[in-house]
């Protein structure tokens, strides 16, 4: 796989702020010829212009939006060499969460990535070479209290991300996953207190996610960890669930405890 994206045609999905923007800005400084995608097309031609890249505004969640938006990214950069399908979106609640609130997280939190895949494999398949990279949340290897919608669907895009690699790793198929913890985005603007309690000093802006991502290109792991302690609560969650489950109900009592 390719240790640079100097050069490469390089699609951003959820672009248009937040860690999409970081990444655009980032990839267009280090050479790369970007396509800023967002559903707020404003958003995506304000990044466009600042990082010198190409905007497509559009829904990358939907059939006909995500086969648009690759589409229009060929036709600008002959053809996508790293797709990164990082738009997401977070609802709360557990089992009461409205069933539209299941569905949109489903839709734009893994059938954006499997919707893009299926119109990205075949060409990569014939050159021999293509890079995924999906924006999935610690919530992915993790949980995230509060948010059961947001939670069981990282979980699915990490194991989605992880379905792709094991798969066509061997006929020069890249996949990666982005993990990060508390970032600095629309979804963690400092307005929910109990996001704010859970999170605390781990939260990072988003140009840390994308020092992160170029760093974890070059090396090409699978799991991209903004957030490196990631790495041990993942391992411990997996040595021994049952303790993890303590812990976070313990924490998830923490927060419902009055201030």
């Amino acid at each position: 796989m390719p240790r640079t994206v100097r050069g490469a045609g390089i699609v951003i999905t959820g672009g248009g702020s937040g860690i999409g923007a970081a990444l655009a800005a980032r990839f267009a400084a280090e050479g790369a010829r970007v396509v800023v995608n967002d559903i707020d097309a404003a958003a995506a031609a304000r990044v466009a212009r600042s990082s010198g890249a190409i905007g497509v505004p559009g829904d990358a969640a939907s059939e006909d939006g995500v086969a648009a938006l690759i589409a229009a990214a060929r036709a600008a950069l002959g053809e996508i060499d790293i797709f990164c399908a990082n738009a997401g979106i977070a609802r709360n609640g557990g089992p009461e969460a409205p069933d539209a609130d299941w569905d949109a997280s489903w839709q734009v939190n893994v059938m954006a990535h499997v919707r893009a895949a299926r119109l990205l494999i075949g060409p990569w398949l014939e050159r021999g070479s293509g890079h995924l990279i999906c924006t999935v949340s610690a919530a992915g290897l993790l949980a995230m209290l509060g948010t059961a919608p947001y939670t069981v669907t990282k979980h699915a895009a990490l194991s989605f991300a992880e379905w792709m690699a094991m798969t066509y790793s061997h006929r020069g198929i890249t996949v990666q996953a982005i993990c990060p913890q508390g970032v600095r985005t629309g979804m963690l603007d400092g307005s929910d207190p109990v996001a704010e309690k859970l999170l605390g000093d781990s939260v990072i802006q988003p140009e840390a996610v994308a020092d992160a991502v170029l760093a974890g290109i070059a090396d090409g792991r699978f799991l991209i960890l903004p957030h490196p302690e990631v790495a041990a609560m993942y391992a411990g969650r997996g040595s021994d669930p049952d303790r993890w489950l303590r812990g976070m109900n313990k924490l998830q009592r923490s927060v419902e405890e009055p201030s």
